[in-house]
């Protein structure tokens, strides 16, 4: 598929909180899109870089890959920046109401669903274990996967904080991400990028340490 679409990334610092406790984060911001137009994947820490990154382009939609507040804490800001709007899965509606306690999402995400930007089409994939509503999302005419803090280079996102489950991230990254092409580029949401090829021949080792 020829597309003029291209994945443009920032990393933006600021503090993860949960369970009573606050760390400094670097988070990946990743933006899809053409000239004329993109979608914002976890709009965190700092609106104003996200919009500079964006720069007259139309955003269609701040899409958030799960409800910690590193992720979504920008968003609002953003979405009253630009008038896009901000979807989420409904089972993070919990964690989002803990930072965001007086503004709601546009809409929500759900299985399956495509989003379509400059071109390209991006089906969402519910991964919960790091979070109930954790999605990823899967461009194949970009070769991409952008997979929040699904899955990372080395192994799964963290499972020891409330609303998260080892077992149940296991199962998204066994069934619904290992089974993409072994190319597929994994643009994550803090660090370095990977490929689903350079992943999948750990899967027994994370289970075996249990992450």
């Amino acid at each position: 598929m020829t597309t003029g679409a291209r994945i443009e990334h920032l990393v933006t610092s600021g503090t993860f909180s949960l369970d009573g406790g606050t760390w400094d984060v670097d988070n990946n911001v990743w933006i899809v899109g053409d000239d004329a137009e993109a979608i914002v994947i976890d709009a965190a820490h700092d609106a104003g870089a996200i919009a500079e990154a964006l720069g007259g382009r139309t955003l269609r939609a701040i899409v958030c890959t799960h409800a910690h507040n590193d992720h979504i804490d920008a968003a609002p800001e953003l979405a009253a920046r630009t008038g896009a709007p901000i979807l989420l899965h409904g089972d993070d509606l919990p964690l989002w109401k803990q930072t965001h306690p007086d503004r709601t999402p546009d809409g929500e995400l759900a299985d399956g669903q495509v989003l379509r930007v400059a071109g390209v089409e991006l089906t969402v994939l519910h991964t919960p274990g790091h979070a109930p509503g954790a999605v990823c999302l899967y461009a194949p005419a970009l070769t991409a996967l952008f997979s929040g803090d699904t899955l990372f280079a080395g192994g799964p996102g963290a499972t020891g904080r409330s609303f998260s489950h080892f077992p149940t991230i296991v199962d998204s990254i066994r069934d619904r991400l290992l089974t993409l092409p072994g190319e597929t580029v994994v643009h994550t949401g803090h660090g370095e990028t990977t490929a689903i090829a350079a992943e999948a021949p750990h899967l027994q080792e994370w289970i075996d340490r249990g992450f």
